[in-house]
């Protein structure tokens, strides 16, 4: 499968055949070993009933006994055959089915992680994760369905072939009738196709929305809203079940309606057979062989009636996996790198995105810059087009002159890091979550702020001790080595942000954008990170998005962006000195 990090913006969209065709074609050799194994299964199957005939008409008919023991010995192998060619086809298609599903969930992956995005949008994390896990399971499974559809085809032609042999109007019967009832089942397999759809999207949301609740917990029973957080959750669970209940249904018909197709083909095969038993024209062994083929025959076509199913449920789920691969992306166009060394000067010219409205105004490099604005989704437009998760409706947004849209986002996040007010912890101990984001080589993957000598990147210890995070590590009982919860939930909420504050400053990139890094820390803690992160981001370009006056007195400067129209800019003191609404804004 084609790594996704090579997207380009015209590459047409796939669709869920596609997504079926390449789980099954990237593992061919392995479902095609599983194919002609268990092909050998079902023909060996189909064997036995007519040696079994030839036994009585050969050895027990006339009596010869070495004959018998003869054609016991030749059935005892065929039974051997038909126990080693199903247990070593089952593996064969299993591992290309296990095989396809991880394929699918690492293409998945790669896509939610494209430095474009897109793929998020409109869709809740828990939803993602479970078209990752369920979809691409079902799809995967593809592939054992297409062994064993191989598989039971081979049977009824291996069925239909030794019944040719037996009675040419047996043979007849079986292989002229085998045609229309693929197409019966394949008629019966659309409304399972269209409910599995419907059942695996709604479950999804569900568990979307479980996910989400959860991670909010501490929230809603701070404001009380547990009942309505319970409603919502009822609300989108019983949309699920009736979902699931309506594909259950359709299971159960496609199920139903299968059993009695094939019930019925066998007993017009059974009646043939023993009528032209009761006319003389076949021996009672053929008679014997037709009834054990007939019986056979239910074995294949059960399995082509639940091989349907499952192409069913994983042409569903290949749509749903292909809906998110081909996700436009958030971002289009740019692919040059930025200018090394990165210099770290910003400049917003005109920019109007979301709540911005011809927003300008330049950063020097090196400059800690304070931003505040009153508007809590101006904030969160400004952020998106700093880093690129947006482009502006208009206007032009400059790294050290270059236009932003102009420049690969992936090479742009190594340069502009914005660290967000909501950013997460994940599970692993506390250092593991302070260096995540460090590069490898321990040195600004991008460059480095001025042409001059590059000012060293500052160790683990320094950003802990600027963030504040080293008194987080001094509380916990195992120092740096403490495992945290997923989420980092095991800390509080001013914990959490210190530690998120010092993974951003061990990153140490040329251009770091910070939002409300701390809004749940005590008044002192605040000051202490404000000379902190002043120390640690000597040289280099920092933006703190906020309305904290400690932070804002540490600045070089504070630009004030109120909506739209040009900003008012000086320092915190002489703001808060001479601009109503900037005074407003921070100070209450």
């Amino acid at each position: 499968m084609p790594d996704l990090g090579d997207r380009r913006d015209d590459e047409v969209p796939i669709n869920g055949r596609d997504v079926l065709r390449r789980a099954v074609t990237g593992q061919w050799k392995q479902s095609a070993a599983g194919a002609l194994l268990a092909a050998g299964h079902q023909t060996g199957e189909a064997l036995v009933p007519v040696m079994v005939g030839v036994v009585i008409d050969e050895a027990i008919s006339p009596g010869d006994g070495g004959a018998l023991l003869l054609w016991i010995a030749a059935l005892a192998v065929v039974f051997a055959g038909l126990s080693s060619s199903y247990r070593f086809s089952f593996r064969a298609a299993e591992r290309a089915s296990e095989q396809a599903a991880h394929r699918l969930r690492i293409e998945l992956t790669e896509r939610v992680l494209e430095p474009r995005g897109g793929a998020e949008a409109g869709r809740l994390p828990g939803e993602l994760v479970a078209v990752a896990t369920s979809d691409a399971k079902r799809v995967g499974a593809v592939n054992v369905a297409m062994a064993a559809a191989v598989a039971a085809l081979a049977g009824l032609l291996a069925g239909g072939i030794a019944l040719l042999r037996v009675s040419l109007p047996l043979g007849l019967l079986v292989l002229l009738g085998i045609p229309p009832l693929l197409m019966l089942a394949h008629l019966l397999g659309k409304p399972l196709e269209r409910r599995s759809g419907a059942e695996q999207e709604l479950a999804a949301r569900a568990s979307g929305v479980a996910a989400d609740l959860i991670a909010g917990l501490r929230v809603l029973k701070g404001i009380g809203a547990e009942n309505a957080a319970v409603a919502r959750y009822r609300r989108t669970s019983r949309d699920a079940l009736a979902a699931t209940l309506r594909a259950a249904r359709a299971q159960a018909w496609h199920d139903g309606g299968m059993l009695v197709l094939t019930g019925l083909f066998i007993a017009v095969v059974a009646l043939v057979g023993g009528r032209l038993a009761a006319q003389g024209d076949i021996t009672v062994g053929q008679l014997v062989a037709a009834v054990g083929l007939a019986q056979f025959l239910l074995s294949p076509l059960s399995i082509l009636a639940w091989a349907n199913g499952e192409f069913a449920q994983g042409r569903a789920s290949a749509a749903r996996i292909a809906s998110v691969l081909s996700s436009p992306p958030a971002v289009t166009g740019g692919h040059a790198a930025p200018s090394r060394p990165v210099r770290g000067a910003i400049a917003l010219r005109e920019v109007s995105y979301g709540a911005l409205r011809a927003v300008s105004f330049e950063v020097a490099p090196g400059e800690l810059l304070g931003v505040v604005t009153r508007d809590a989704a101006v904030a969160h437009a400004l952020l998106r087009v700093l880093g690129r998760t947006a482009d502006p409706d208009a206007g032009v947004v400059e790294l050290d002159g270059a236009p932003l849209t102009g420049l690969d986002p992936a090479e742009l996040r190594r340069a502009i890091v914005v660290a967000e007010h909501d950013a997460d912890l994940f599970e692993g101990t506390l250092l593991d979550n302070i260096t995540a984001a460090i590069p490898a080589t321990g040195t600004p993957a991008t460059g480095t702020p001025s042409a001059s000598a590059p000012p060293e990147t500052p160790a683990p210890e320094t950003a802990m001790v600027a963030a504040g995070a080293d008194e987080v590590a001094g509380a916990l009982p195992y120092g740096l080595l403490t495992p945290l919860t997923e989420r980092g939930l095991s800390l509080s909420g001013g914990q959490r942000q210190r530690v998120a504050l010092a993974r951003a400053l061990a990153a140490d990139p040329p251009v770091l954008v910070l939002h409300d890094p701390t809004t749940a820390v005590d008044a002192a803690t605040e000051a202490r990170i404000a000379d902190g992160v002043r120390a640690a981001r000597q040289g280099r370009t920092t933006i703190m998005v906020v309305t904290s006056p400690a932070l804002l007195a540490a600045a070089d400067r504070v630009v004030f962006v109120d909506g739209g129209g040009p900003p008012a800019c000086g320092t915190h003191a002489e703001l808060v000195e001479g601009h109503e609404t900037y005074r407003a804004t921070v100070l209450t």
